[in-house]
């Protein structure tokens, strides 16, 4: 498989690639620098995404919105509409979306980012994570796409290739704690793009 990875050097990227590699898959990662054997593009930059997505089987978008104190959800939106808009101008109907868990609900039927424990500092950007899910939902209904979210927390860790799979509700442990490695979620992303087994819905990943 060919895969376009949209953001390929950050923390999840660079292990998205490594796993998608390591399966024997074709990977062309792309970054706003270029760095790295990267090709170099702004997932906002439609035109741009169109022509680099030519030929692949499918697109991963693994872009975190800015941690700058500016508004975070203008520009994660703006890569995802562009991101979108590439594709079908390529004709490649495949997309997976690295999302957050703050949409993810929990106990009680609210979302995990409104409930008391949820850090202040984190806010923004899960909100605006929550915002690229709705708009995918919204404006992708002709694409093959899938949304997965990780754990409320994920971090460079073990593959262990075990973790347990959910639908939109945050998925926890016997002592309420819901973590997953980056490493484990890139193996969920991968089986995903292999599997297309949730299609048009979003997912959530967890130990």
């Amino acid at each position: 498989m060919k895969i376009l990875l949209i953001g390929a050097t950050g923390m999840i990227g660079r292990r998205i690639a490594d796993e998608a590699r390591r399966r024997g898959h074709e990977v062309t990662g792309v970054t706003r620098s270029g760095n790295e054997d990267t090709a170099k593009a702004e997932a906002r930059d439609a035109d741009a995404i169109a022509e680099l997505v030519k030929g692949h089987d499918a697109a991963v978008l693994a872009v975190a919105p800015p941690r700058d104190g500016s508004d975070p959800a203008g520009p994660l939106l703006e890569s995802g509409r562009g991101v979108l808009d590439g594709l079908r101008r390529a004709g490649v109907r495949r997309l997976v979306v690295v999302g957050g868990a703050g949409s993810l609900r929990v106990a009680g039927g609210g979302r995990h980012v409104d409930s008391p424990s949820f850090p202040d500092a984190y806010k923004p950007e899960a909100l605006a994570q929550g915002e690229l899910l709705e708009l995918v939902r919204a404006e992708a209904a002709d694409l093959d796409w899938t949304y997965i979210s990780p754990a409320a927390l994920i971090q460079p860790g073990e593959r262990t290739g075990t973790f347990r799979l959910g639908g939109d509700e945050l998925l926890t442990d016997d002592e309420g704690n819901s973590t997953i490695s980056a490493e484990d979620y890139a193996v969920a992303l991968v089986d995903e793009l292999e599997k297309n087994q949730a299609v048009r819905r979003r997912i959530t990943v967890a130990y």
